[in-house]
């Protein structure tokens, strides 16, 4: 969350956050993509002691790409999270964490040898440095080469419109590439209103269309508010009202 961008208030120290899942993202437009990963999802689960060969879609590598907003990350956070609770290994890289790059490449061989799959998410590609551009590059065939490696990344552009290595471009369209969109509003209206159901949060009818038409439109912006409006209301003992929510927007 870029606190940057939000009211004095919405710095609150949120603890209740639900995590990032594949049940509590959206799809809109993007039921293909939403889907695909499900299926993998759903195999991860597996038997400890099965292949992880026994993959049903047959593909190692996946790419989206698509504008700020519009679920990029959310995704690759769900995946991560899914992993963990599966046991698999997972690795989370950004252009600005370097030392997972290092730790990932040191690993590659041992996690290419073993039996269960492994995990490896990539966000905002379209940021990585030069020396991050070489190392996609290794990783990338090592994943293709095994049986149980799975790369997903995501970037703000299709593969060949990256700035980055014509073989590295040429190797993110290798596996299944996807497009993410924007909600729109009756979907972002939906999308916040089962988060703040899954918070046990009650928001007047009129709260949301206000905000859409008064506050930032895009969803982590959004989500971070609905966050905010949770810890506010708790804190001042008060509902979920129009007059709570310009009253937490007011700068001070």
């Amino acid at each position: 969350m870029n606190n940057s961008l939000l009211p004095r208030q919405l710095a609150l120290d949120l603890t209740c956050t639900p995590k990032a899942s594949l049940d509590n993202f959206l799809p809109g437009n993007d039921r293909a993509l939403h889907g695909t990963l499900q299926t993998l999802v759903s195999n991860w689960t597996m038997p400890k002691d099965a292949s992880a060969a026994d993959n049903p879609l047959n593909q190692r590598c996946f790419y989206w790409w698509g504008p700020e907003g519009s679920g990029r990350s959310h995704l690759l956070n769900a995946l991560t999270n899914a992993a963990a609770e599966a046991g698999l290994e997972h690795y989370a890289l950004t252009p600005a964490e370097t030392n997972s790059w290092e730790d990932l490449e040191q690993s590659l061989a041992t996690l290419s040898s073993n039996k269960m799959s492994a995990i490896i998410t990539i966000d905002d590609v379209d940021g990585i440095s030069e020396a991050q551009v070489a190392s996609l590059f290794r990783i990338f065939n090592v994943v293709v080469a095994s049986q149980n490696l799975h790369l997903f990344i995501a970037g703000n552009a299709a593969p060949s419109a990256l700035q980055l290595r014509e073989d590295v471009r040429t190797r993110l369209g290798w596996g299944l590439v996807f497009q993410t969109h924007l909600l729109e509003d009756d979907e972002k209206i939906q999308a916040l209103e089962h988060a703040a159901l899954a918070r046990g949060l009650m928001l007047s009818p009129d709260v949301l269309p206000w905000l859409l038409n008064r506050f930032h439109r895009d969803m982590p912006n959004l989500m971070a508010l609905i966050d905010a409006l949770d810890a506010y209301s708790l804190e001042t003992k008060r509902a979920v009202t129009l007059p709570l929510v310009r009253e937490l927007l007011q700068p001070k």
